[in-house]
């Protein structure tokens, strides 16, 4: 129903169209930096933003290696070349991801520690900050849109009940997303401070 309204209005049809992929990329964006925010259980999303400098370039992990969670808490890395063991290990090691790879010769084992009191309570700031920085971009992306509709107003291509009826729609769009993101940001919260 909502989407009919604007996306009905030939001069505002390209704007909601832009707003809504803007805003789906942001929450997208927010996603996965939830995924890859560590927990106490183990998760291949862990190791998401590890680079190995492997055959002269910069490679992502999972390019150059098969990544599981057997256990939750123990990740194993099993690269396709053999021979490319230690860059591997070492660029786990200095990821700063607070995990201690070991490697036994054919695989990289990576223990999990159990996360502490203290680790957990930062780990729970550092989402309120992820939250409030894709919060901001949501906003953000409302602010130009607001903008575009003033200017389709001020150049006569749309009346002034459609620009009051777009504006809300914008608003209630940016709401949607930010509780889409503010409820992701609860569960994963709750995963975080949760004890096993």
């Amino acid at each position: 129903m909502a989407q009919a309204t604007m996306a009905a209005v030939p001069g505002l049809k390209d704007t909601y169209v832009q707003l809504k992929a803007r805003m789906d990329k942001a929450v997208e964006a927010f996603r996965k930096e939830m995924a890859a925010t560590r927990t106490g259980r183990a998760s291949v999303r862990m190791l998401d933003s590890v680079n190995v400098e492997l055959y002269g370039s910069q490679m992502p992990l999972n390019q150059v290696a098969t990544v599981h969670a057997p256990e939750s808490q123990l990740i194993t890395v099993q690269p396709y070349d053999p021979t490319a063991l230690g860059v591997i290990e070492k660029a786990i090691r200095t990821a700063d991801l607070g995990l201690n790879p070991m490697n036994d010769g054919k695989l990289i084992r990576v223990p999990v520690p159990a996360l502490t009191e203290e680790r957990r309570r930062d780990m729970v700031k550092h989402l309120h900050k992820i939250l409030e920085e894709h919060r901001t971009a949501v906003r953000n992306i409302r602010r130009d849109g607001n903008d575009a509709i003033k200017k389709a107003m001020k150049d006569k291509k749309i009346t002034e009940d459609e620009e009051k009826r777009a504006l809300e729609e914008i608003q209630k769009l940016t709401d949607d997303e930010i509780k889409k993101m503010e409820d992701m940001s609860k569960g994963k919260e709750k995963e975080v401070m949760e004890i096993k």
